[in-house]
């Protein structure tokens, strides 16, 4: 979860909730509930980048982050939100992970869904 991530990336840099605080810009009590997984993560994206900037978070681990965010904000993550693909495969999967049966040709649809997705960016 973004709350476990964020407060590992502190220590790692050692640092206070207040120094990171101070460095970062943001409130030490809102901030304090943002780790301890009372308030949601930001989510501001422009926030959220100059956080992922500060904890040296590039590639896979930058984007691993910014999900963590929409993940526990319960949302899809923006930049999968208005996909097509991914629209059409959700319902299956919703369905799936709720414990009922997806015919085979239902399965054979979503698998087909999310390999386009996977491969969507890599053509």
């Amino acid at each position: 979860m973004f709350n476990e991530t964020v407060k590992a990336l502190r220590i790692e840099k050692r640092l206070t909730l207040r120094d990171f605080c101070e460095q970062a810009g943001l409130d030490p009590s809102n901030w304090s509930k943002v780790e301890r997984g009372i308030n949601p993560p930001p989510g501001d994206i422009g926030l959220l980048e100059r956080l992922a900037d500060f904890f040296g978070l590039t590639g896979d681990r930058k984007l691993a982050f910014m999900d963590e965010a929409a993940l526990q904000r319960r949302e899809i993550p923006p930049d999968l939100a208005d996909n097509e693909i991914l629209q059409k495969a959700l319902p299956a999967f919703f369905r799936a992970a709720r414990g009922h049966e997806l015919s085979a040709a239902e399965l054979k649809n979503f698998a087909e869904d999310i390999r386009k997705l996977h491969t969507r960016d890599r053509e």
